[in-house]
């Protein structure tokens, strides 16, 4: 698949989270003009792509999407069905970010405006990352040395740094977003060493030994 890539703007001069914020902007709006039928069309696509990534991981992390995000439904059903323990993201007791067992499309509720769906189950401490294969995260934005941008909240961030160095990390990009510029970086945020495109995944720099599909 070729797309051509968003055309961001030169934002050297800008303090970090400016020009972050001004990036999100960009990616926001260009998500918001792709058609549902497109988005349904690389939904597909991207099922057999994450399942390849998921590989022979037992245990993973995704996250539900939203709106106008990379599409995860099918992947979630479909990895389900072949056996994989899927954790998303869930808020916990006064608003801590945590996690819970996916046990299907129709548990998924929605708890407060603006959340995406969560499952209905008990909220398991962010400490069980230590044990997941693989986790596949969102992003608005991913350059070729992994550097990532996301919404701003920073829960992947954290996610990142309470993983074990073995469990495989990928972040789902539209291929546009898949850029040469690079991008800002704040020293909190964290790498990302792959990338999940809809039609495969690849790593994001030399330094990654792994084979794409």
């Amino acid at each position: 698949m070729r797309t051509t890539m968003v055309t961001l703007p030169d934002v050297a001069g800008l303090d970090v989270e400016d020009a972050k914020q001004d990036l999100r902007t960009i990616v926001r709006g260009r998500r918001a003009r792709r058609s549902a039928y497109e988005r349904d069309q690389l939904a597909a696509q991207w099922v057999t792509t994450a399942i390849d990534f998921i590989g022979s991981s037992r245990t993973v992390a995704c996250y539900v999407s939203v709106n106008d995000e990379p599409p995860t439904r099918l992947i979630l059903e479909a990895a389900a069905h072949a056996g994989v323990r899927i954790l998303l993201p869930k808020l916990g007791p006064r608003l801590a970010r945590e996690w819970a067992w996916y046990e299907g499309e129709d548990d998924l509720r929605v708890y407060a405006p603006g959340r995406p769906p969560e499952p209905s189950g008990e909220a398991v401490s962010a400490e069980i990352l230590a044990n997941v294969d693989a986790i596949i995260m969102p992003a608005l934005l991913i350059d070729r040395v992994g550097h990532r941008i996301g919404q701003g909240g920073g829960w992947y961030d954290r996610v990142l740094k309470q993983v074990s160095s073995s469990t495989r990390i990928g972040a789902m990009v539209y291929p546009e977003e898949y850029v040469n510029q690079e991008l800002p970086q704040e020293d909190m945020d964290r790498r990302v060493p792959y990338v999940l495109l809809p039609d495969h995944w690849e790593a994001c720099s030399l330094d990654h030994t792994d084979e794409a599909a």
